[in-house]
């Protein structure tokens, strides 16, 4: 009995094991999250052992516009698209903005435009400083773009994107709070332990509100606003979103494969 015990328990053991190890495989990046009342999709990531990418255009050239365009080319290959999030913003064409960096090929320059303010309003992209989130082999970054450019780290991807929500440790100083300029919003950052963390709110929220998610919540030194009001954009099939863009489309675009 005492044999026939043991071997019951070793069993029971090993089942455990199996099925903790299945669940971690099978892990879903995305949770849904609050942070002082607003809701937010939190997608969390390590670059060394999560193949995230960059992807702008399909193989006719023309950019994907659509998750679900980007979803099927990844199935051809044999491969699945677990998550997407537009990677920040672009032109009516669809092309990047700013700086674009895809399999260690910069197809976009850094764009270092001074833009004049319209009716007292700066265009978020244009807001200081912007910067420029980037991954390596094997560990991710952001720097705002002035740095980027002094220190030309090895990047595999890289899209420029602004402002900055958080530097160093510290919120954007341009930031307002209590500003009632809220709407949809999201970003990325680079956090404890090299994790990268996505974030899309599902409320409105300040930039000073959304800076702090990041800072305070989520534990991220450095943070990158990607885009804000209709054109934020998830895509998580676990979660039964494939959003669409008011724009006609995304440019270019975060994609974790699988």
């Amino acid at each position: 009995m005492t044999y026939l015990k043991h071997s019951v328990l070793a069993a029971a053991i090993m089942l455990t094991a199996t099925m903790t190890s299945l669940h971690q495989a099978h892990a879903q990046p995305c949770e849904q999250e609050s942070f002082e009342e607003a809701k937010y999709v939190v997608c969390t990531l390590e670059p060394g052992k999560a193949d995230l990418r960059l992807f702008w255009k399909n193989a006719d050239g023309a950019p994907y516009r659509a998750f679900s365009s980007l979803a099927e080319a990844v199935r051809v290959k044999g491969r699945t698209l677990t998550f997407a999030v537009n990677a920040g913003m672009y032109r009516t064409d669809f092309s990047p903005i700013g700086l674009y960096v895809e399999n260690s090929r910069e197809l976009n320059p850094a764009n270092m435009t001074e833009a004049e303010s319209s009716a007292g309003q700066v265009p978020n992209f244009y807001k200081k400083p912007n910067g420029v989130f980037f991954l390596g082999e094997a560990s991710a970054g952001i720097f705002p773009t002035d740095e980027f450019l002094k220190r030309r780290p090895n990047a595999r991807f890289a899209t420029q994107s602004g402002p900055m929500l958080v530097i160093a440790n510290k919120l954007n100083p341009i930031f307002i709070v209590g500003s009632t300029d809220r709407t949809r919003r999201s970003g990325v950052g680079t956090c404890e332990r090299g994790a990268v963390r996505f974030a899309i709110s599902e409320d409105g929220v300040n930039f000073h509100d959304f800076a702090r998610l990041f800072r305070d919540h989520l534990k991220c030194a450095d943070a990158l606003f990607l885009d804000g009001g209709r054109g934020v954009g998830l895509y998580n099939p676990a979660m039964g979103r494939n959003d669409w863009s008011w724009h006609g489309g995304y440019g270019p675009i975060f994609g974790l494969i699988e």
